[in-house]
């Protein structure tokens, strides 16, 4: 099982950006899909984004135009470039890996997660 751990998050105006990064060990991640998650209180935990082993995203339409996720194989890590940030992206947010077929769509595709890293967003 791939061991994810999440930094970056933290607390911001509405408009402003953060950069979240998720670092994976106990296997090479580059063949996996990848992906974040939101998890925000008292809702239902929600796809964020997803990068193939190919590093094709796909994206919820919340996010798309403000959210880029990106990998870099070498260093076995994944990172979602967060702008125009609203107090409602304020969550939990968790990595994820799973095969090459998962999607972010399909929270139950991916079989590893980290522990999240808390974003708010105040306005």
């Amino acid at each position: 099982q791939v061991h994810l751990v999440e930094s970056g998050g933290g607390s911001v105006q509405a408009g402003g950006s953060l950069r979240l990064s998720c670092a994976a060990s106990g296997h090479l991640v580059s063949s996996y899909t990848l992906g974040w998650f939101r998890q925000a209180s008292e809702k239902e935990r929600e796809g964020v984004a997803s990068v193939d082993g190919d590093g094709n995203p796909s994206y919820a339409d919340f996010a798309e135009g403000r959210f880029t996720i990106s990998r870099d194989n070498a260093k076995n890590a994944l990172y979602l470039q967060m702008t125009s940030l609203r107090p409602e992206d304020t969550a939990m947010y968790y990595c994820a890996a799973g095969p090459f077929y998962a999607d972010h769509a399909a929270p139950t595709d991916f079989d590893s997660w980290g522990q999240g890293t808390q974003v708010t967003v105040s306005s």
